[in-house]
């Protein structure tokens, strides 16, 4: 797939089939993951990469659970509360499997470095025919240390980038794009 296609295709996923991508497949992904620029060539990245199902499940749990106490109508929107009472919504969208990238840094860029990491795995995801969905209600969460605990994550690490992947359902359509906001400056 080319570069224009991937960028102009992909979507971000939330059905996904049960399979998840093998060990290749996701190794492929953080490879394109690791080719990111990133502020004075740090290159703070690490990688959970979870396929557990039980694991899976429960970090949509314990994720809900702490979405429910911490943060009513401060950083949720009004339409995902009734969905966080649900016990059959799945915060994950049962995608097979979830890779966290985190900063082993806690660099003034530690942030926007592994957000460019997070691109391009979104990107080549697409281009190898998968989905993918940054799951920004799980964040909040990951930096506790219960989260912690659950993924392995040493206390150094600074999670930022919950990407759910796997083979999507269907492809959801196009979202229409606004017109950008662009001010020139020069001749």
């Amino acid at each position: 797939m080319e570069l224009e296609q991937a960028i102009y295709s992909r979507r971000a996923v939330r059905q996904y089939a049960e399979e998840a991508p093998g060990e290749r497949t996701l190794r492929k992904l953080i490879d394109a993951a690791i080719q990111a620029p990133s502020a004075i060539n740090e290159q703070p990245w690490s990688f959970t990469v979870v396929t557990d199902r039980d694991l899976l499940e429960r970090i949509s749990v314990k994720t809900k659970s702490y979405l429910r106490r911490s943060a009513p109508g401060r950083f949720i929107p009004e339409s995902l509360h009734a969905r966080l009472e649900d016990p059959q919504f799945d915060i994950l969208h049962h995608a097979p499997a979830l890779i966290v990238i985190a900063s082993v840094t806690h660099s003034r860029w530690a942030v926007e470095n592994c957000a460019l990491a997070a691109e391009n795995l979104m990107l080549a995801a697409c281009a190898e025919g998968l989905g993918s969905c940054w799951i920004g209600l799980a964040q909040t969460w990951l930096t506790t240390a219960a989260a912690r605990k659950t993924l392995g994550l040493p206390a150094d690490h600074l999670p930022v980038a919950p990407i759910i992947v796997g083979r999507p359902v269907a492809s959801p359509a196009a979202v229409p794009r606004k017109e950008p906001r662009i001010r020139w400056i020069g001749p």
